[in-house]
């Protein structure tokens, strides 16, 4: 090796990243030609950034904000890596990893698929949504051996492949805890942020990574179900205003004939506005049937008299065997007379009719 090569392999050196990205998670500083890093050479580490040195395979130590002098006074693990006969003064063949801690916002998050939910008001319901989120590495030791490894340049979106469905996981876990009806989620996205927070702590973990804040920016119900909700606030909003909404398309209908051509048939105009009115009257009659709490049903209460015209049924009548009146067929008596109806057979004792000439148990002739 010449002069000048060894010489220029074992100059001190300032370790430092000047981060100008804003994506950029991790950053393996670059050693030219494997140059070795010689002690008492500097190492800055900035705020929002940690430097992990990496010796012989392994993590050697993690450096927090500061600046630092590489020396085995003061950094322990120089200590391992130096031999000892050499005085301390061999290089230090060591990669230097600075990991960024800040938190990395504006991370997107959307339902690719519909999340199911039970809700008190319409049952099992499907949920939609989107919004942000933002994320920082939490502990570099465990980050660098779950996911990035001995890569040069690690980036967010090599991480939101993994974050975008643990955040989603997240809000159904969420969802389930919080049992917030699908109406009152619009009203309590705040309280139902930090709940997404709590359930993903242990998940995120995993990773050495930390879920810092998820913004909900939409969660929707499917089209039927907004259809449906449209419908519910137009039937509350005209519920007490049936009789002025009935007048308002009263008066509408009375500019529209008097706008149309020919319009001077007001016989057909009155009937028209007649039919309107009543319609109008059964609709707010309807509504206020359901508005109205059900009572229980009264027993033995007299029945109100039907209205409706009821055909008549003539009942069949019979002779008296006495006076000749008029008298139901069982009848035993006369109401006229008094008189006995039914004969009896003097052979067997049967009951027979009024008019019977022979017996039915026996066939006795009656006299």
């Amino acid at each position: 090796m010449g002069l000048f090569s060894f010489i220029k392999k074992n100059l001190l050196k300032v370790i430092e990243w000047q981060d100008d990205s804003k994506d950029l998670i991790v950053y393996r500083y670059d050693v030219p030609e494997r140059y070795e890093i010689m002690t008492s050479s500097k190492l800055v580490v900035r705020e929002s950034q940690c430097a992990v040195f990496i010796s012989k395979g392994q993590i050697a130590d993690i450096f927090g904000p500061g600046t630092y002098s590489l020396k085995t006074e003061n950094i322990p693990f120089l200590s391992k890596i130096l031999a000892l006969p050499y005085g301390g003064e061999m290089p230090i063949t060591a990669d230097v990893y600075f990991v960024n801690t800040k938190q990395f916002t504006g991370q997107k998050w959307g339902t690719q698929n519909p999340i199911m939910m039970r809700d008190a008001d319409f049952g099992s319901i499907r949920l939609r949504g989107y919004g942000v989120y933002s994320f920082k590495v939490d502990k570099p030791d465990i980050f660098m051996k779950e996911m990035f490894g001995t890569n040069q340049y690690y980036k967010t979106e090599d991480v939101a492949a993994q974050c975008k469905p643990m955040v989603i996981q997240s809000i159904t876990d969420a969802i389930a805890e919080s049992k917030i009806s699908a109406l009152d989620l619009a009203a309590n996205y705040r309280e139902f942020s930090d709940t997404v927070l709590k359930c993903s702590e242990a998940e995120f973990s995993k990773y050495g990574l930390k879920l810092c804040s998820i913004v909900m920016e939409n969660l929707s119900l499917p089209e039927e179900v907004e259809k449906m909700l449209d419908e519910r606030t137009k039937m509350g909003i005209m519920e007490d205003k049936m009789g002025t909404f009935t007048q308002f398309q009263a008066a509408q209908a009375i500019r529209d004939a008097a706008q149309n051509e020919g319009g001077g048939n007001l016989a057909g105009l009155g009937v028209g506005l007649g039919a309107g009115t009543s319609i109008g009257n059964m609709f707010a009659a309807n509504l206020t049937t359901q508005n109205t709490p059900k009572q229980a049903p009264v027993q033995n209460e007299a029945k109100a008299p039907a209205t409706a015209v009821v055909a008549t049924t003539v009942t069949p009548t019979v002779k008296c065997v006495n006076c000749g009146a008029d008298i139901k067929p069982n009848a035993k008596f006369c109401p006229e007379c008094g008189s006995k109806q039914s004969k009896v057979c003097s052979e067997c004792g049967a009951v027979l009719k009024t008019n019977a000439k022979f017996c039915s148990e026996c066939g006795n002739k009656v006299e």
